[in-house]
């Protein structure tokens, strides 16, 4: 028996962590290669076609994977909350990375480095079964994003998108919740797949119909039915 301390060991999301199973001689290896990684907001994770240097998890903030074309001009794929692994597929595949990792929030990031990394899922192989489960999971949210965007409207695909940044980013008082937008109104817009001039009008629509009000980068809101509850669920999740 090892006397090291897993370094997962005192975080919230220690349960979901893809390192949670290691135990015995593996939490050395897992220990000696562990760091943790504090970004500004702004400050770049890894670039797209960077090497893999490990496996990522988000502790804290917000981390925006953007792609970007040959000609420059890049897009938002999705936000990864705490909780969240990013880099994983680089790091199961030897590839370059295909994406960019960068912080939009003061963030903390967790890193097992690369040689490491391999050495622990030798020894453990449930953590490989974990790694595999993250990479059904992120397809699966592929699919629900899809299946959503064929099923609903740009209307309320975009108030659910707020709602979900107000319970990670906002405050309440009382009924009302307030926040300062974590992206910018071009990154709402490559989220949901339209052009600014479409998220205008839908955010427009969305202060007509009294459920939102915007100033700048500044949204306020009525909070729905049951948020209280779903925000405690979302702090357990994303803190």
């Amino acid at each position: 028996m090892t006397g090291a301390r897993h370094p997962c060991a005192e975080c919230r999301f220690h349960a979901q962590s893809l390192w949670q199973p290691v135990s015995n001689g593996a939490v050395s290896t897992l220990s000696r290669s562990f760091s943790r990684r504090e970004l500004e907001a702004g400050a770049t994770l890894y670039h797209q076609g960077a090497a893999s240097e490990g496996v990522y998890c988000v502790s804290r903030g917000l981390i925006a994977i953007r792609s970007f074309a040959p000609d420059g001009g890049s897009s938002l794929l999705r936000l990864a909350y705490p909780g969240e692994l990013i880099g994983y597929r680089a790091f199961l595949t030897g590839r370059e990375h295909r994406t960019e990792a960068r912080a939009l929030v003061d963030s903390r990031i967790c890193v097992v480095a690369h040689r490491d990394a391999k050495k622990v899922i030798q020894a453990c192989p449930a953590v490989l079964a974990r790694l595999a489960e993250r990479c059904a999971d992120e397809l699966d949210q592929a699919h629900e994003r899809i299946q959503e965007a064929a099923r609903l409207t740009n209307k309320a695909r975009l108030a659910r998108l707020l709602d979900q940044l107000m319970l990670a980013h906002g405050a309440a008082d009382g009924n009302t919740w307030r926040m300062r937008l974590p992206i910018s109104r071009q990154d709402l817009a490559d989220i949901l797949g339209v052009q600014p001039e479409t998220l205008s009008r839908l955010l427009k629509r969305l202060e007509d119909d009294g459920q939102v009000k915007s100033s700048g980068r500044w949204i306020e809101m009525q909070s729905p039915a049951g948020v209280p509850d779903q925000a405690g669920g979302e702090a357990q999740v994303r803190g």
